[in-house]
C-alpha cells in the first residue's frame, strides 16, 4: 500500500482491486503493509499491528478492529473519522502512547 499512498485515490483503488482479483484467481496470499485500516478491513483476513518494529496485537480483522486490546491499536482505529458522527477531537497516536505508558507504570 505504501507505494500507492501518493497516487490519486481512484488509481489506488484500481491497484487494490487488481490485487484482490489476482488473489482470488490464483488462490494466493498477499502480505500487505499499510497504515490504512480501511484497506485492512477490505483486503485482509488477519492483521498484525506493529509499533516500533514489534507486534503489539494480532488476530482476525474482525476481532482486532471490533475490540482492540492494545492502546496503540485503539489509537490507530480512533484516528479514523466516522461518517455521521458528531465532530470531536480525533485521537492521535501520541494519545495512545501516553495511555500505554500510563498502563505499564
Amino acid at each position: 500500500d505504501e507505494p500507492t499512498t501518493a497516487l490519486d485515490v481512484t488509481i489506488q483503488k484500481q491497484i487494490m482491486e487488481l490485487l484482490a482479483r489476482l488473489r482470488k484467481e490464483r488462490g494466493m496470499s498477499i502480505l500487505l503493509i499499510t497504515h490504512n485500516f480501511g484497506i485492512v478491513a477490505n483486503m485482509a483476513d488477519n492483521v498484525f499491528v506493529m509499533n516500533q518494529g514489534r507486534v503489539v496485537e494480532q488476530g482476525s480483522v474482525k476481532a482486532v478492529m471490533g475490540s482492540p486490546q492494545h492502546p496503540y491499536t485503539r489509537g490507530l482505529i480512533g484516528c479514523i473519522p466516522r461518517l455521521g458522527q458528531r465532530r470531536r477531537r480525533l485521537s492521535t497516536l501520541e494519545d495512545a502512547l501516553r495511555e500505554s505508558e500510563t498502563q505499564s507504570g
